[in-house]
């Protein structure tokens, strides 16, 4: 057989793309879904069980490839944050667990959009680490400016608690685009 006839063969084995998404993705993922549940945990224990469930459905939604999935569990965790505050947790935990699953939900969508455009092997760590970098970055700095926001409320100056709040909007605008 002659080399073009060996190399067309080659050619015409294609192997099949992994498109789940990749690994680190759905650690860290996972990672955060788990702060999310020990922060709401630590405001109140019924809305911390049901981001508990949000957790499992992240779990579910990085397994099965499903960003309907993926959007049902961060759903399920920002009503377990309303259902703790609702009875009476902290804001500081609350925050934590706001900013926690929002990370949880970016970085599992992310992969699950690595894992389709490029597979699961591709070298995709630099990309899912940076990324889990800039949620959690643009997420601490929005939880900043909300919390300044409500000390500065609770202290009874609205004027500066709107001054705020128009800056977080600011900020918050900046760090999606």
């Amino acid at each position: 057989m002659s080399a073009k006839g060996s190399r067309g063969s080659e050619s015409s084995q294609t192997r099949e793309r992994d498109a789940r998404p990749p690994t680190l993705a759905v650690v860290v993922s996972l990672v955060a879904a788990a702060v999310a549940t020990l922060a709401a945990l630590v405001a109140d224990p019924t809305g911390g069980a049901v981001v508990g469930a949000s957790a499992v459905a992240f779990a579910g939604g990085s397994l099965l490839g499903s960003a309907r999935v993926l959007s049902w569990g961060a759903a399920t965790g920002i009503a377990g944050i309303a259902l703790a505050a609702g009875f009476g947790g902290g804001a500081e935990p609350l925050l934590v667990a706001g900013v926690a699953v929002a990370v949880a939900w970016d970085v599992a969508d992310h992969g699950l959009s690595l894992g389709r455009q490029v597979g699961r092997s591709a070298r995709t760590r630099r990309n899912v680490a940076v990324h889990a970098g800039a949620s959690l970055l643009a997420g601490a700095l929005s939880a900043g400016v909300v919390y300044g926001t409500y000390v500065t409320a609770a202290g009874g100056q609205p004027i500066a608690a709107l001054a705020l709040l128009l800056f977080g909007g600011v900020v918050l605008a900046s760090a999606f685009r």
